[in-house]
């Protein structure tokens, strides 16, 4: 009753462990699915913060640039600046200058954060607005290399950086500057260069005004121009326009999202960095995600309930009938009462295999003792080959006594060739030995028919060792000589081949007899029994084909091919063991 017990505590400890076991996997599932939704959704909200904070951004630094860049239109059309363009070098004078000077100051009185003007004629005289707030790198300016992205806009604006790098601010201030070529409005020749500085004042104000503080605005070379300098070591220059990149960098020991765009065309990027929140997360997904976990908790152990009282105590009941009958040491029926049809078609079913199972047993007992009284049979039998061994070997004696060496030479190899023929009683032997029966016979053949036939071997070395039925050769090779070689009436060659492919055994018999017509090849091939198929053929070429057929299980495992009058060649397939 302790061993029935001890099943019962078992079965029902494993159905408990996998209750767990699934509760366990799937509160753990649950866990991971809403770390990575609310992971994701926290991400998709910063993501979208920072798009809508970069666009608006990016909007209004276009627009405010566009102004400028309308303004250096009407800044190329004041008169004393179109006269000063268009004066022989001869002619232009400090008053000319000035006044040149004092006309682009008066345009630049309607606007704000326009930190200087410098206007370069094609001989490079300049008028500046603020000139002594400016170094300039005097042979740079002596070069076209520094204008000729302003040449190429042909008139249009170009927005670059601190003067096109023709000058820089005394106190290294960073600018934008909006750069374009003049052209003489009547002769359309072009007359010189405008370079406008925006200061960056322009776009701290602009982030103060907004209310913006995790910001950075940045040239596209690392020039900073506002917001918080520290973001500048993110700066990613392979930005494309119009376009937001988002990745996750460290900060301060914080993981954070670095969002940055580039601004239209222009060599402007800004760049956001915001730290990963709570807001965005998904709670009430989340909440509906929690009930239906504690609902899928309840409804499995309403099903492990249920499983143990019409499944588990069940099968317990008929496993206790089944050892019972086990300990008894008889195999007989179950008779327990199953709780279920399926259960009790279950049980009919143990009761069927049970009458089978003592069929067969009675049934091995018959063979069992057939077998032993052929072993028996056998023992006996093997009398007759030890007197035969014992006469030749007596016999070569007596002929070797006598000077009859050829005839002791007969009898050496007619002994080795019975040897392999009934020793041990094997039904399997390897192919090796299979060829050292057939040379035996075929020596033994040579001694009585002459100098007939030659044979030749094609053996290969790893089929030396592959089990074959006993005997499938030599019958062949008597076929070869009996129907072959001898009614042709000249010499001839028997050629036995083998080879190992694709886990096939390959055995060739190929003599140059007289060849076999395609009616005999069919007669040959054919799985008839006839009656009047003598004991010959039996353990001829039709009884070898048929018992390799029944050692491999299958029928097209030989191929036969000839020429009447030329050769015949039989090929065998076996698997390799």
């Amino acid at each position: 009753m302790g061993k029935e017990s001890s099943k019962k505590v078992s079965l029902y400890a494993s159905l408990q462990k996998g209750i767990l076991g699934l509760i366990l996997v799937v509160t753990f599932s649950f866990l991971i699915s809403t770390y990575f939704i609310a992971d994701k959704e926290q991400k998709n909200y910063c993501k979208r913060e920072s798009e809508s904070v970069l666009k608006t951004l990016s909007s209004n630094i276009y627009s405010d640039i566009h102004k400028y860049i309308e303004l250096s239109r009407i800044i190329m059309t004041e008169e004393n600046l179109v006269e000063f363009l268009r004066a022989d070098a001869d002619s232009v004078d400090i008053g000319m200058i000035n006044d040149a000077r004092y006309g682009v100051m008066n345009v630049l009185n309607v606007t704000e954060s326009v930190d200087g003007v410098m206007i370069f004629r094609e001989d490079m005289i300049m008028v500046a607005t603020n000139r002594f707030t400016y170094e300039y790198d005097y042979e740079l300016m002596g070069s076209d290399e520094w204008k000729k992205d302003i040449y190429d806009g042909k008139g249009s604006a170009i927005v670059t950086l601190n003067s096109n790098k023709v000058a820089s601010k005394v106190d290294n201030r960073p600018l934008v500057t909006v750069a374009r070529a003049i052209y003489d409005i009547d002769s359309q020749e072009r007359t010189g260069v405008m370079l406008l500085n925006i200061s960056n004042i322009l776009f701290d104000k602009m982030l103060s005004q907004l209310g913006y503080r995790n910001i950075c605005i940045m040239g596209e070379d690392g020039t900073y121009l506002a917001g918080n300098r520290s973001y500048t070591q993110f700066l990613d220059k392979d930005i494309a326009p119009g376009r937001i990149t988002y990745k996750d960098v460290s900060f301060e020991g914080d993981k954070m999202l670095l969002s940055s765009t580039r601004v239209s065309d222009y060599p402007i990027i800004v760049m956001r960095l915001a730290p990963y929140s709570t807001e965005g997360t998904p709670y009430s997904f989340i909440y509906v995600l929690l009930a239906l976990l504690m609902i899928f908790i309840v409804m499995v152990f309403f099903v492990s309930g249920f499983i143990r009282k019409n499944i588990t105590d069940p099968v317990l009941l008929l496993s206790e009938s089944m050892d019972k009958n086990k300990r008894t040491g008889e195999l007989k029926k179950v008779d327990a009462q199953m709780p279920s049809d399926e259960l009790e078609m279950l049980k009919e079913d143990y009761n069927s295999l049970i009458d089978h199972v003592n069929e067969l047993i009675d049934t091995l007992i018959d063979k069992e003792k057939t077998l032993q009284r052929a072993e028996m049979r056998v023992l006996q039998e093997q009398i007759k080959p030890h007197f035969l061994y014992n006469s030749i070997e007596t016999i070569g004696f007596m002929a070797l006594d006598a000077g009859a060496e050829n005839v002791h030479e007969a009898l050496e190899t007619l002994g080795s060739f019975y040897r392999n023929f009934l020793s041990k009683g094997d039904r399997e032997i390897p192919l090796s030995r299979e060829i050292w029966i057939v040379k035996d016979y075929l020596a033994l053949q040579k001694l009585r028919y002459g100098d007939i036939m030659d044979d030749e071997y094609d053996i290969a070395e790893d089929t030396l060792q592959i089990v074959v039925p006993k005997l499938i050769l030599q019958p062949l090779v008597e076929n070869s000589i009996y129907h072959g070689i001898r009614q042709k009436g000249e010499k001839g060659i028997i050629r036995i081949s083998s080879r190992l492919e694709n886990g096939d055994l390959f055995l060739t018999v190929r003599d140059t007899g007289v060849g076999m017509s395609s009616e005999e090849i069919k007669e040959i091939l054919s799985t008839d029994n006839k009656a009047d198929r003598s004991e010959a053929d039996s353990f001829g070429l039709w009884g070898t084909i048929q018992r390799i057929r029944l050692f491999e299980g299958e029928e097209d495992i030989v191929k036969i091919e000839s020429e009447v009058g030329e050769y015949t060649q039989i090929e065998f397939r076996i698997k390799a063991k």
